[in-house]
């Protein structure tokens, strides 16, 4: 696929900027840009959606680069190189006031195998769940075999197809897109996905063919548990925005076969190569406490490992989806044991704030006495944590998964919670009168500033050194029952 901005292996614009870079303001800002510019607004809320569109075609077409085009901001990995997109990734996109579900997908690939088949199931289920479909193809290479299979497979899927020739830079080129009328979508789209020639003319022709806006989630593809129970609003964040959990972890660590587990279908690919999940992906699910929005996110390694501007991209998502995360699910490979790479993500989710429930996969491959080796790597190497919650499971056959909802209620519960002043300052006396600062220092009162963490502020007559700051903050854990969600200490010394 082709880079809007960047070559192959250079350092992305996204990850020095954190902007839609070379797209244009308008797109930035949120508002339809001019037709020529052929991009749409970024969307948020849980406003109506028009219906689901599917941008579907061979590897290295410039789909990926189309839909960063339509939604005006690099949402999707892109590179001049096939088979960089692997999942379903589903965005909301929004053009002259009409909302869809935007999803790009995989290449598709005749008589795939392994990963490839995989990608390619992807592609066709994406195609099955379409009320429209956008047909990629390169009009500077013209129809090819594989084309031509991806074409027959739509005729007999059904959804109303848009025929779009890409990398149409200009209109010499133009002449090349009237190759594709055989393909019998009527006549093509010629557009230029890196410039945005064309994609205005496109887009109205694709929000005329979806059905009336319907209410419904968005910023994903929305999935519910079997057996979907009645929603409650203990999940709910204040101002209705979902729960959102990542699961976050080294690459095999089972992070997509459990985020498959909880959500029901087969939404991320699994495979035993490492590193499959390259971009986060995001789907809500129903639960009895309200909705909660998993984000399934591709497997960190150390900078000084990554050798490839994808494998860049993927670590840069990942740590964006950490940051925004209400909930981690660190998950860790048993057979392995906990890693020094684990400690490191670790230390990199506690320091944005998140609680943290630790989940000990594969636990069924593992012996018992392997078992009590691990649980004492766990609290050597993982007790800056403080006291997590552990979940002992096997993503694969889902044993020990139900266990995680009333995890994650314990673990909210406890991320919200306000203590009035009077109970905080009654647990500093205490703690101070068992074990005075040094040097003479005292905390003259305390109060929560702030939840989500639990954020508590100290008013203190000198600095305090850090090991007494870890035991304040232990003993505040403990005697207000805070359980495993983070506290945060801040110190303000009065003359």
């Amino acid at each position: 696929m082709t880079n809007p901005t960047t070559a192959a292996g250079s350092v992305p614009e996204e990850a020095r900027a954190g902007t839609a870079g070379s797209m244009p303001e308008e797109a930035r800002a949120g508002t339809a840009v001019p037709e020529e510019a052929g991009s749409a607004a970024p969307s948020s809320g849980s406003e109506a959606v028009a219906g689901v569109v599917a941008v579907i075609g061979r590897p290295n077409v410039g789909k990926s680069t189309l839909v960063n085009r339509i939604l005006g901001r690099r949402e999707a990995i892109v590179q001049e190189r096939p088979g960089v997109t692997r999942d379903r990734k589903a965005v909301t996109a929004e053009w002259l006031g009409h909302r869809f579900t935007l999803v790009d997908t995989g290449g598709w690939m005749a008589s795939a195998a392994g990963l490839d088949g995989q990608v390619s199931a992807q592609a066709e289920r994406a195609v099955r769940d379409a009320d429209a479909v956008l047909f990629v193809v390169d009009a500077t290479v013209g129809p090819t075999s594989d084309d031509e299979t991806v074409a027959r497979l739509l005729h007999r899927a059904g959804p109303p197809v848009l025929l779009v020739a890409n990398k149409v830079d200009g209109p010499s080129r133009e002449n090349g897109a009237w190759e594709l009328l055989g393909f019998g979508f009527g006549d093509p789209y010629p557009v230029s996905a890196l410039h945005g020639r064309g994609t205005g003319d496109l887009l109205d022709a694709l929000v005329a063919l979806l059905p009336d806006p319907a209410p419904g989630p968005t910023g994903g593809l929305e999935a519910t548990r079997p057996g979907e129970v009645p929603r409650g609003d203990d999940f709910t964040r204040p101002g209705g925005a979902l729960l959102s959990v990542a699961i976050v972890g080294r690459p095999n660590a089972g992070k997509s076969t459990l985020f498959n587990r909880l959500i029901g279908e087969d939404r991320s690919i699994v495979h035993d190569q490492p590193g499959t999940t390259r971009d986060a992906i995001d789907t809500s699910v129903a639960t009895q406490w309200g909705p909660v929005r998993f984000v399934d996110t591709a497997g960190m390694r150390r900078r000084a490992r990554i050798d490839t501007a994808t494998e860049y991209y993927s670590l840069v998502r990942a740590l964006r989806a950490v940051d925004d995360s209400d909930v981690a699910l660190l998950v860790i490979d048993s057979s392995v044991g906990v890693t020094h790479q684990d400690q490191r993500l670790a230390e990199r989710v506690d320091a944005a704030g998140c609680p943290v429930v630790v989940v000990l996969n594969k636990w069924d491959l593992i012996g018992t006495e392997a078992r009590l080796k691990l649980g004492a790597e766990r609290e050597d190497k993982l007790g800056f944590l403080g006291r997590p919650l552990v979940l002992r499971v096997s993503a694969l056959t889902g044993k020990g998964v139900g266990r995680l909802w009333p995890s994650l209620r314990t673990v909210v519960e406890a991320y919200r919670t306000r203590v009035p002043t009077r109970r905080v300052n009654e647990v500093v006396r205490a703690a101070q009168s068992a074990q005075p600062a040094p040097a003479g220092a005292r905390i003259l009162y305390a109060v929560q500033g702030a939840s989500d963490p639990p954020t508590f502020t100290l008013f203190t007559n000198r600095d305090l050194p850090r090991p007494y700051l870890r035991y304040v903050e232990r003993r505040l854990r403990e005697d207000l029952d805070l359980g495993p969600t983070a506290v945060k200490l801040r110190v303000r010394r009065r003359s």
